[in-house]
């Protein structure tokens, strides 16, 4: 018999702690609006070793939080992809001898490494593909208001109430230090019908520039065409593609104000508590992925027929107008901005 069901007689009798993997390897900001789950499981499962499961650009989100023992990497779509990297990765798994696992993400290649890493117990949404090769499946609460609530229905607790579920991001050694001095601003998107007109970014940058505010443009490297165009004759600090997922944590943390898309940056907004205007373009807050718990403003062209177009956005606007790109003023995002600095 394998390790693990010698772990699970062995909690049984009450010599171990329970060792358990939290798998979410979906987009950064997925893994963001996740995190409360960290808190709830250790509720549930009093003392337990809590590992993740996530993306090897996700890991430095979860790696530094005091309540994760530790991270492992899952490179999908590199050195793990197909078959042969999921039998690795089960492989991987089965040493740790895990006793639990919990999956958010509902791909069915993550159903199949956690069914063949030998772990006795496993839970993930009753929607997941192949589904059936988890020992239980729990319902989704698609009508919770925002994702994170979703989140949390994997794992029902009556310790747990609404007010305490946080979004967990820590960075490692730092204390709170939020900056006045400058504002992050991050025009990009994976998705180009979210992207809100670059001019426009610009414009309400200038307008901050004015009063004092250094500008700082975020993005990844596939970003830097969009963010060099905000920053185009006008003095700000282009860090697109420059910059680790932890250096960009740390520079949306310590700002004053954030300026984005409905994105990643966003979760990012909401986790280290910083203001936060959000332009929300092809997609709408009510799809639950807006900001949460944070001093923040949604500007949105409301009332198009065509809007929203699809749950992620997309590559290109279907009516070819982009009205809820361009139909978002500067003048609209500034005086929010103000709002949200006490100007």
């Amino acid at each position: 018999m394998d390790e693990g069901y010698f772990r699970s007689r062995a909690l049984l009798s009450g010599k171990l702690m329970q060792k358990i993997l939290l798998v979410q390897t979906s987009f950064l900001g997925d893994v963001v609006l996740s995190t409360p789950l960290i808190n709830r499981i250790h509720e549930v499962h009093p003392g337990c070793e809590l590992w993740i499961m996530t993306t090897p650009l996700a890991a430095p989100i979860v790696s530094s939080d005091p309540l994760v023992k530790g991270v492992i990497t899952f490179d999908k779509r590199g050195a793990n992809s197909g078959l042969v990297g999921i039998l690795k990765q089960a492989r991987l798994l089965r040493a740790h001898g895990f006793d639990l696992s919990y999956s958010l993400h509902r791909s069915g290649r993550t159903s199949l490494v956690l069914r063949l890493s030998g772990i006795p117990q496993r839970i993930g949404f009753a929607e997941s593909r192949l589904s059936f090769l988890y020992t239980e499946k729990r319902e989704r609460n698609i009508k919770a208001s925002h994702d994170v609530l979703r989140n949390l229905s994997l794992i029902p607790s009556n310790l747990s109430s609404d007010p305490e579920a946080e979004l967990r991001v820590f960075l490692p050694g730092e204390t709170n230090s939020r900056g006045e001095s400058y504002v992050v601003i991050a025009p990009g998107s994976v998705w180009r019908t979210k992207q809100w007109r670059p001019e426009g970014f610009r414009d309400v940058g200038l307008n901050l520039s004015s009063l004092g505010y250094k500008i700082v443009v975020v993005g990844a490297k596939s970003e830097r065409a969009i963010c060099e165009e905000v920053c185009r004759d006008t003095g700000f600090i282009n860090r697109a593609g420059e910059t680790s997922i932890e250096e960009m944590m740390r520079l949306i943390k310590n700002s004053a104000l954030l300026v984005c898309n409905d994105s990643f940056p966003l979760h990012l907004g909401s986790a280290f508590k910083t203001p936060t205007v959000a332009i929300f373009c092809a997609t709408v807050p009510e799809f639950g992925f807006g900001p949460w718990r944070n001093k923040s403003v949604v500007v949105e062209e409301k009332g198009l027929p065509c809007r929203p177009c699809g749950r992620h956005g997309g590559d290109s606007c279907p009516t070819g107008t982009e009205l809820c790109m361009k139909n978002v003023s500067a003048s609209q995002v500034y005086e929010n901005c103000k709002i949200l600095l006490n100007i």
